[in-house]
C-alpha cells in the first residue's frame, strides 16, 4: 500500500508537469515503468488508491482557455511491446497501422463548411477550446465542401525541422525539449499569432461523424474521404494478421526519415461497426491498442559527468559511461539534459545505469540502479575557473557559468561566427579556435581577420605549416564578402537565426546602419518578429561593447549584393523536398536555391504544392503517395533542373 501511494504520487507529480506547464520531469519510459507497477500492484492487492492514474485520462485543466466538455470521452489505449500481440489483437479481422503522433490531441468541428470549434483533449471528459490558433494551422482547410456538421479528430504536431528552427531563435537554456512540449504550449497560447509562426500541422486520425453522409463501415476509406476534402491524413498501412509484422518493419525502418515525432504505432480495427460492438473498458477503447517500441536496454557504468560550457554560459551535464551496443551502434554518451534531471536520477561516479535510444534515437539514461547521488554540482567553471549558479528554466534547474569573459563561451561564439550559415569561414575548426585563443592570437571576432600578424607562429604550430597557414588566409579573404544576413546571423544575437536575420535585413534594405538605428517599434513591425526578438536585435545594437566590436571589424568586410532571382523565375511556385540529393549539397542548399529563385519550399504536400522533389520518383513513401493522390508532379533533380535551366 506504501508502494502504491509513493507510485501516485509520482506519477501524478510528472503528470501536471507534462499536461499542464509544458515539461517533463521524468523520460516517457520512466513513467512507463512505474505505471506498469501500479496496475500490477493494483490488480495484486484488489486496491485502487483515489487519485490514481489508472483511473484516470490525462490530467484536470488549469488555464484562461474557455473548457469545453466532449461529447463522448476520448480514451487513453492500452499498449504492449509486444510485436506478437498486434498478431493475435487482429485475429482473422483487417487493421489500420499507424503512427502514433507526439503532439496534442484535438477535435474538430466543422458547420456548414466552415471549421467552428477545436477542442483539445485536455483530461479526456474536458478540454480547451483552441479554436483560434487552429485556424491558422499551417495545412489545416479553413473551407471544406462538405455542408452538414462534422466531427474529427487528429493530432496537432510540429516537425522537427521546424522545432529545431524555433530552438535556434531562443535563448540558451530556454529552448524546448521536445516537440510535443514545444506544440503544446504553442496550441494553448491565447495569442493565434505566435501559433501562425511555428508552423502547427494537423494530422487526422478518425473521422467521429459527417452529419447527412453515408459513412462507410471502412475507418480507411473514411479517412481517404477526409483527404479528398484537403484534410492530412496519418501515415498508415491497411493490414491483416498476415503482414502487420511487416508493416510495423516498415514503420521501424522509417523512424529516423520522420521529420514528425512518434512514439510508437497504433493499431485499430478498420471496421466501424465491429468497433463499436467491442465496447471500451472504464480507460481504453477495445478496438484500438498501442505498440510501443521495445527499447534494447544495455547495463553499464557511469565513468564521469562530463559539464559543457555553451556561448551563453550555460552549462550541460553530459554523462560519460562504458561503451554498450545499442539499437546497432556503439553507445558511451548521453546528455543529461540539466541539474533536475542529474538529481532526479542521484548519480554518482560508478553507479550502474541502465541505458537506451529513446525512440531508438537519442542515447538516454533509463534508470540509476545504485542510486549513490554522490555527483557533485560544480561550484565553478571547469575552463575560466568562475563561480557557477543554478538557476530556475522552463524545463528545470539549470547551472551557469557567471564569468561573461569565459574562454568557453568565447570559444562556442567564434565557433559559431566562423560556421557555415554564418561566415563560412573554413579552416578554423574549433580544436584550432582554441589553440589561437590560448597563444592570444584571437581574443573576439574581428581579431580573425590580424591573423596575418601571427604568420610565423601559426606556421609552427603542430598541423601546420606554411600550406595550411596560406588555406587559411585564403579562406579569411574569401569571408570577407559576406551577404549582410549571415554576418547578422554570424554576431550570435539572442532569438536572430539565420532565418530572421534575412527577414531583418529584407525590412531594412540590406542597409546594417538602418538596422543599428531601428527602434523597437520599427523592429516589431518585421514580418515574424515579436518583442522579444526586437528587443533583443534593439539591445544588441545599443551594447557599447559590441558596437566597438563591429567598428572593429567592419573596414575588412565587403557587402556581397543579394543574388538577383534567375531568368527562369520559380515566383508563385511551392516546392516540397525529400529523399536523398545527388546534385545538391544537402536540403537546406537546394531549398536556398529555390528561394533565391522567388519560391517557396515547405515540409507537406497539400493542394498548393507545384511539385515534389524526390530522385526516388517510383518510392511508395507517404509524400509520394500524397503528390500522386493530388496529382502534384513529382520531379527527380535531373527533371528540375533541365525543367527550370538551372545549373548547378
Amino acid at each position: 500500500m506504501e508502494r502504491m501511494k509513493e507510485l501516485i504520487g509520482l506519477l501524478n507529480q510528472a503528470s501536471e508537469a507534462y499536461y499542464q506547464q509544458d515539461r517533463e520531469i521524468m523520460t516517457d519510459h520512466q513513467y512507463d515503468e512505474l505505471y506498469d507497477e501500479l496496475v500490477r500492484l493494483e490488480k495484486e492487492t484488489g486496491v485502487v488508491m483515489a487519485g490514481s492514474p489508472t483511473q484516470r485520462v490525462g490530467y484536470t485543466v488549469l488555464s484562461n482557455l474557455v473548457k469545453i466538455r466532449h461529447d463522448s470521452p476520448i480514451l487513453s489505449l492500452d499498449k504492449t511491446k509486444e510485436p506478437e500481440k498486434l498478431v493475435s489483437f487482429l485475429g482473422d479481422k483487417t487493421g489500420i497501422l499507424s503512427w502514433k503522433l507526439d503532439g496534442l490531441t484535438i477535435v474538430l468541428t466543422y458547420q456548414d463548411g466552415v471549421l467552428q470549434q477545436a477542442v483539445t483533449r485536455g483530461n479526456g471528459e474536458v478540454g480547451e477550446d483552441v479554436t483560434h490558433n487552429a485556424r491558422v494551422f499551417s495545412n489545416l482547410p479553413v473551407r471544406i465542401s462538405f455542408p452538414g456538421e462534422l466531427v474529427l479528430r487528429g493530432e496537432g504536431v510540429i516537425s522537427y525541422s521546424e522545432f529545431r528552427r524555433i530552438n535556434e531563435e531562443l535563448e540558451e537554456g530556454e529552448e524546448y525539449k521536445n516537440p510535443r512540449n514545444l506544440c503544446s504550449g504553442t496550441v494553448r497560447q491565447l495569442n493565434s499569432e505566435i501559433a501562425a509562426k511555428r508552423k502547427v500541422q494537423f494530422f487526422a486520425f478518425t473521422l467521429v461523424s459527417a452529419e447527412g453522409k453515408e459513412l462507410s463501415d471502412s475507418k480507411e476509406e473514411n479517412l481517404r474521404w477526409l483527404e479528398s476534402m484537403g484534410f492530412t491524413a496519418v501515415e498508415r498501412r491497411v493490414v491483416t494478421g498476415e503482414n502487420v509484422l511487416e508493416a510495423l518493419e516498415y514503420f521501424r525502418s522509417h523512424i529516423e526519415q520522420n521529420d514528425i515525432a512518434s512514439d510508437g504505432l497504433v493499431l485499430t480495427f478498420d471496421s466501424v461497426a465491429y468497433s463499436q460492438s467491442l465496447g471500451r473498458t472504464s480507460k481504453f477503447p477495445k478496438d484500438s491498442i498501442a505498440f510501443k517500441w521495445a527499447d534494447e536496454m544495455a547495463e553499464t557504468t557511469l565513468r564521469e559527468i562530463e559539464w559543457n560550457t555553451s556561448r551563453t554560459g550555460l552549462m550541460n551535464p553530459i554523462a560519460v559511461f562504458d561503451p554498450v551496443e545499442l539499437e546497432g551502434s556503439t553507445v558511451s554518451r548521453a546528455s543529461v539534459h540539466n541539474v533536475s534531471i542529474l538529481e532526479e536520477l542521484a548519480l554518482g561516479i560508478g553507479d550502474t545505469i541502465k541505458v537506451y535510444k529513446a525512440n531508438m534515437i537519442i542515447p538516454q539514461i533509463a534508470e540509476n540502479l545504485t542510486r549513490s547521488a554522490t555527483a557533485e554540482i560544480p561550484s565553478h567553471c571547469f575552463v575560466c575557473g568562475g563561480e557557477t549558479e543554478v538557476r530556475s528554466l522552463r524545463d528545470g534547474k539549470a547551472l551557469y557559468c557567471t564569468n561573461p569573459s569565459c574562454q568557453a563561451q568565447r570559444l562556442r561564439m567564434l565557433s559559431h561566427f566562423v560556421s557555415r550559415d554564418a561566415m563560412n569561414l573554413e579552416g578554423l575548426s574549433e580544436e584550432t579556435l582554441k589553440k589561437f585563443m590560448e597563444r592570444g592570437f584571437v581574443k573576439q571576432y574581428p581579431d580573425l581577420f590580424r591573423l596575418e600578424q601571427y604568420q610565423d607562429e601559426i606556421q609552427e604550430l603542430e598541423g601546420f605549416g606554411e600550406k595550411s597557414y596560406n588555406n587559411l588566409m585564403a579562406s579569411v579573404e574569401k569571408a570577407k564578402d559576406v551577404e549582410l544576413a549571415n554576418f547578422i546571423y554570424a554576431l550570435g544575437i539572442n532569438h536572430v537565426g539565420l532565418r530572421n536575420a534575412k527577414l531583418l535585413c529584407k525590412a531594412f534594405d540590406n542597409d546594417l546602419e538602418k538596422i543599428k538605428a531601428a527602434n523597437t517599434e520599427e523592429l516589431t513591425a518585421v514580418e515574424g518578429f515579436g518583442e522579444v526578438i526586437a528587443h533583443s536585435v534593439y539591445a544588441y545594437f545599443r551594447d557599447e561593447e559590441h558596437l566597438a566590436f563591429l567598428a572593429e571589424v567592419l573596414p575588412y568586410l565587403r557587402w556581397k549584393e543579394q543574388e538577383a532571382p534567375a531568368e527562369a523565375s520559380l515566383s508563385g511556385m511551392t516546392f516540397v523536398v525529400t529523399g536523398d540529393l545527388r546534385h545538391f549539397e544537402n536540403r537546406k542548399v537546394l531549398t536556398a536555391r529555390i528561394e533565391a529563385m522567388g519560391g517557396k519550399v515547405t515540409g507537406s504536400v497539400t493542394k498548393k504544392t507545384s511539385f515534389l522533389i524526390n530522385n526516388d520518383v517510383d518510392s511508395s513513401s507517404s509524400k509520394n503517395k500524397k503528390a500522386k493522390e493530388l496529382g502534384i508532379p513529382i520531379l527527380d533533380e535531373e527533371e528540375f533542373l533541365r525543367k527550370f535551366q538551372i545549373e548547378v
